[in-house]
Order: structure tokens, then C-alpha cells, then sequence
């Protein structure tokens, strides 16, 4: 393309001062009036260009609209996935910001959808029942949408790694949230029952209860856990987290809960009864397993 400068009127100067206006830059409303570009717009491209690493200048060049325009996506105005080039722009730098906040690290936000990025989609689609498939899609943006009120404005460096909540509050935790608890298979009881002894024994009126099924939860229930050593099916519309997957699990156990559409919310998770097991499964791992969810449980509803 040719330069946009000084002196030139018309519609490219027009896209170029939306452009800028959309991302804070003021324009003199006669320039924008008159689709001229003078001294505000020409001030206006010089600071854009400073400000994003450009050679100093008050033209519009290749290089600077290929910039301004990628600065201009919002989430959710195209479909994200891993491809070469990267997919590149705003839009992608507040995705990962959100998964970084929800505990779903996609490593710095750069706003470069590679790899590390479609893994965090991945796991984050999992978590929230969705088909895993890495391609931020609609449904995709939808999802985070409606978790905006946990990720906006939040920092997002990640990872966020967790500690212990501390005996007190997780008992202040276990007295008002109601919560059932069931599992798929006996390993999964067997670290259901040690979770119910330890909520039991942080607190006497411990919210956690026992049931056979989810048919058995309460409908005043806060949350619903189901337990699992098998991986979650292809097709389910049950949010999933799995144990194996990184830090931040009291995050992505929020992140599931805030978002399934079960009333109670209805949250599967996938024990880490694989490779790292090798066949066997012990009473220290059925303890540790069971003191570590209990903690994720009371950090993400505490």
C-alpha cells in the first residue's frame, strides 16, 4: 500500500482516524469532520507509532496499519486458531489474558495464538464442557463471557501457583457451602470417602456430603463433584477438570463451577490415575489426592 499522510482527505484517512479514536488517540473533530489528515491525526500516528515499536514517523505505512489494525480486534471478532503465520493482534492478547486469569496459562500474553495458546483453549473448552478442540470459536467466547466478571481487570502474569487456605478459613468454607460429593468408580470412592473424613474433621457442621449419584444431590446444593479415573467422554456437557494438568486447580475448579449450565453446577473431575500411578494406587495417594481437592474445593468457593 501507499503511505497515508499529511495533506491527503478521503476514506483511508477516515478508517485510519476511527482506527486510532477507538484506541484512545485524539483527533481535532474538524480533521475527523472533514476526513483530512492534519496536525491531530499526523500527532495522533506518531505517538501510535512510539508506542508500538515503530521507526518515527507521522505515516501511515505498511508496517503501521498491519499494527493498527491488528491493535483493533476485540475477542471475539474472529475465529482463533493455531496456524503460520500466528494469528496475531488485541483480540488474541485478551484471550490469554482471561485464561491466564482463570488458571488455564497460556504463558505471556503476547498476542501470538501458538501453541502454548491452544493448549490453554483446550483445557480451558474441557473445563467448561465444551468439545476440546483448540479453535476459539463463538461458543468459545461465549463461555468466557460469561466469566467475566471472575477474570476482568484481574492481573494475569501467570501461572498462579496455590497454597493451603489455612485451617480457619477452610472450615468457615465447609460451614456454609453445601456441597455433594459422588464418584464414578471405587479408586474415585475410596478418595471421596477421605475427603468427607477430613471435611468432616476440619469442621462439625461440614457442608460435604456423601450421595450415591448425582440424582442424589440437593437442589440447594452450591456444587456437585463427581469423581473419575477415567478421562471424560468426547461428548459431554459436563464440565471437566482434570487433577493432572498443571497448578491453579482451585481456579480452573471455579472456572468449571461459575460455568456450567446445571443448576446445582455439576463439575467431573479426572483424577491422575495414569502413567503417573504406574498400575498402582496406594492409601498415601488416595490421602494426598483427597487433602489437595478439599483445599482446591475451599479455595474455589471460598
Amino acid at each position: 500500500m501507499d503511505p497515508i499522510h499529511e495533506g491527503m482527505q478521503g476514506a483511508m484517512v477516515e478508517d485510519v482516524q476511527d482506527r486510532l479514536a477507538s484506541l484512545g488517540y485524539e483527533i481535532d473533530e474538524h480533521e475527523r469532520a472533514e476526513q483530512s489528515f492534519g496536525d491531530s491525526t499526523a500527532n495522533a500516528v506518531a505517538r501510535f507509532r512510539v508506542e508500538h515499536d515503530l521507526s518515527v514517523s507521522t505515516e501511515i505505512d505498511m508496517s503501521a496499519w498491519s499494527v493498527l489494525v491488528d491493535e483493533c480486534y476485540q475477542m471475539g471478532d474472529r475465529t482463533l486458531y493455531l496456524r503460520l503465520p500466528n494469528f496475531h493482534g488485541n483480540d488474541v492478547r485478551c484471550l490469554q489474558k482471561a485464561l491466564n486469569v482463570l488458571g488455564f496459562s497460556c504463558g505471556e500474553s503476547d498476542g501470538y495464538y501458538g501453541p502454548h495458546t491452544e493448549a490453554a483453549v483446550k483445557l480451558f473448552q474441557e473445563n467448561v464442557g465444551m468439545l476440546a478442540d483448540g479453535i476459539a470459536f463463538s461458543d468459545t467466547f461465549d463461555a468466557l463471557e460469561r466469566l467475566r466478571h471472575v477474570w476482568a481487570g484481574k492481573p494475569a502474569a501467570g501461572p498462579h501457583p496455590e497454597g493451603a487456605m489455612g485451617f480457619a478459613r477452610a472450615a468457615l468454607v465447609l460451614d456454609e457451602a453445601q456441597v455433594s460429593l459422588t464418584a464414578e468408580d471405587p479408586i474415585s470412592r475410596n478418595v471421596a470417602g477421605r475427603i468427607w473424613n477430613i471435611a468432616s474433621a476440619t469442621s462439625e457442621k461440614t457442608g460435604l456430603h456423601l450421595v450415591d449419584s448425582i440424582d442424589g444431590a440437593s437442589k440447594d446444593d452450591r456444587a456437585v463433584l463427581v469423581l473419575a479415573v477415567t478421562p471424560r467422554p468426547a461428548v459431554s456437557n459436563v464440565a471437566n477438570v482434570s487433577m493432572g494438568e498443571g497448578e491453579d486447580l482451585a481456579l480452573r475448579l471455579r472456572t468449571a463451577l461459575e460455568s456450567s449450565r446445571h443448576k446445582p453446577p455439576v463439575v467431573r473431575i479426572e483424577l491422575p490415575n495414569g502413567a503417573a500411578y504406574d498400575g498402582t494406587f496406594t492409601t498415601n495417594d488416595a490421602q494426598m489426592l483427597a487433602v489437595t481437592l478439599l483445599d482446591a474445593l475451599c479455595g474455589a468457593l471460598g
